[in-house]
Parts: structure tokens; C-alpha cells; sequence
């Protein structure tokens, strides 16, 4: 049993759980709303035993990779790289961090910040990848928000090559017990990109009307499981809501815009949906080598870069 922390704002009304054990991933974050609890997140039953993927529940981590690597093959500066596949999965897919315990760094009443150091706890693949590579988040609970700051970091002596993502299942509806399929997800992309197998090929379309999220699209339109691109940038963030026009709350996902690519992902036979920001798409690495721009990042040795993501919730 992975043993959750709590963190709370000073009016005890909005709070997030973290599994520091299990790749500091928030499992729970709540709020009050005129006197009502809004609890956002989805956790599968046997989640924080260990019992269900690590990708699965809450808001998984993907780093230094997020989504998949094809075949678990990839190069770097001229030299070959091998991936084993996932410890849950056939595929070499979403990092090394969601599983892995984290080292925690700073605890207080409203924050929590934690360290994954690829080297240190992720042995085995720290001898898969270019680079050791070194994670930073801490959340902060305040109001009606959930915010992470994130730190992507090169303690190596040679370039690393990074991207990151998250993963968050949010439930619908947001409030009360009524069907979700009325709930609206709405985010400004222009574009997807072209999926084969889940794989992009390169090239990327303009969206087809029953998928548009600029025009908001209904939970129970059908099924997603898309990158989005072309993302527009409201005063240096990335936006995505989820209206719950019954019970009248918004959900407001912000990001700042390192986040260029959008997954939307509805888990088969649950209630939720995944709005996965990412700084990278899928494979990035081998659409890079194909001189695409994939959003493929590099850090110089001791280089450092921050990035962010908050949650929110209020009423429409």
C-alpha cells in the first residue's frame, strides 16, 4: 500500500493527496464550491495498492518521454538507443518516472515537492537513456487551484534529451450524479496530428468537424484518443475546460505554452476523460530525425528549465 500526503489551503476547503511513492502522482484534488465539495480526479478501485497500471488514475508524470517510443528504438547525437518496454505495458511508453518512488524534498501545510533523479531511481534505465536526468514538481493547493512547478533539469556531463507530459483522468460529471455525456470539453487547436497504430506519421490534418474542441465537443459524442496540435496561446498559457452545464462548474486546465501538444484520451468504459498536455508529441524523437518538428528538447549540461500546469474549478 503506497502511503498518500495531503496538502490543504489555509481555509481547509480545497486539498490534493500525493502518492510520493508511486510517481508523485495527485491523486485526489477537491474543492469547495458555495458550500459543495468538487472532487475532479478519477482513481481506479486498487489504485494506491498497486493493484491497477501506474498510468491509470490521477495525474501520472511522463518523463523523459511521454506516450511512445516506436518500438523502443530511438538515436541520439549518432549513437542508438534500446527502450525496454514498459514494466505494465508491450510498448515502451510514457516515461520512467509514474512508477518509481520519489525522494520528497519540502513538506508544508499547503505544498508538497518531489525529486525523481533518473540515476538514483530508475537504475536500470538511466543505462537505456543519452543522460541522467533530474525532476522537480511541487504542487501548491490555494483557493480554488491546484498549481505545479515544474523543474526539468541536466545534472549530467552531456546533453540530455527530454519531453513531458501529464495525464490527468478527470470525472465527469463535475458535480451531482447525472450522465456525462452533455459535458462539453472545449480547447483551441487547429490541428491533429495523422495516427497510425498510435504512432504519428509526420503529417498533420485539419480536424474533422465531430472532433473540433474549438467549437466544443460533447463527452458522449463518441470516442478519442487523438493529438492535437496548432494550440492557441491566451496570455502565455494553454487553456482547456470541461463545462458541466448541469450541475453549472467549469473545470479550467492552464499550462504555460512549452505545452504545445494536446492528447484527448477517453479511458473505454469510465466516465472520464484525459486532457494530456505534453511538450513533445508521440515518438518525438525519430519524427525529430526526420527533420519534423516534433518539439524534441535538449539541455545542455547543469542547463534547467521551468515549466507549469494548474487546476481549477468554478462555476459556469
Amino acid at each position: 500500500m503506497h502511503s498518500p500526503l495531503t496538502i490543504s489551503s489555509p481555509n481547509g476547503e480545497t486539498r490534493a493527496v500525493i502518492l510520493p511513492t508511486l510517481g508523485f502522482n495527485c491523486i485526489e484534488f477537491s474543492t469547495s464550491i458555495d458550500g459543495q465539495t468538487v472532487s475532479v480526479l478519477d482513481t481506479e478501485p486498487g489504485f494506491q495498492s498497486g493493484e491497477r497500471r501506474p498510468v491509470g488514475s490521477g495525474i501520472p508524470l511522463l518523463f523523459p518521454f511521454p506516450n511512445r517510443i516506436k518500438d523502443g528504438k530511438f538515436s541520439h547525437r549518432g549513437q542508438s538507443y534500446v527502450v525496454s518496454p514498459s514494466e505494465w505495458s508491450q510498448q515502451t511508453i510514457h516515461g520512467f518516472c509514474v512508477n518509481r518512488p520519489w525522494k520528497v524534498l519540502e513538506t508544508t501545510s499547503h505544498s508538497l515537492t518531489g525529486e525523481f533523479l533518473l540515476s538514483r531511481d530508475a537504475p536500470a534505465s538511466r543505462a537505456q537513456w543519452p543522460a541522467d536526468a533530474r525532476l522537480v514538481v511541487k504542487y501548491t493547493v490555494d483557493a480554488d487551484r491546484l498549481h505545479a512547478e515544474i523543474t526539468v533539469e541536466n545534472p549530467d556531463t552531456v546533453p540530455l534529451p527530454w519531453g513531458f507530459g501529464t495525464h490527468p483522468y478527470f470525472r465527469l460529471p463535475l458535480g451531482g450524479d447525472h450522465p456525462p455525456d452533455d459535458c462539453v470539453i472545449h480547447a483551441d487547436a487547429s490541428e491533429q496530428w495523422e495516427l497510425v497504430e498510435c504512432f504519428p506519421t509526420g503529417q498533420k490534418h485539419p480536424i474533422p468537424a465531430n472532433k473540433d474542441l474549438r467549437r466544443g465537443w460533447k463527452f458522449g459524442s463518441g470516442p478519442q484518443d487523438d493529438v492535437y496540435t496548432g494550440l492557441a496561446h491566451r496570455e502565455g498559457a494553454v487553456v482547456q475546460t470541461i463545462d458541466d452545464p448541469v450541475a453549472h462548474l467549469r473545470l479550467t486546465q492552464r499550462s504555460c505554452d512549452d505545452f504545445r501538444e494536446l492528447v484527448v484520451f477517453t479511458p473505454k468504459g469510465r466516465p472520464t476523460i484525459c486532457l494530456e498536455p505534453y511538450t513533445c508529441v508521440t515518438d518525438a524523437s525519430n519524427l525529430k530525425d526526420l527533420g519534423l518538428d516534433s518539439g524534441w528538447r535538449e539541455l545542455a549540461p547543469g542547463e534547467q528549465v521551468k515549466l507549469w500546469f494548474e487546476i481549477s474549478v468554478s462555476r459556469i
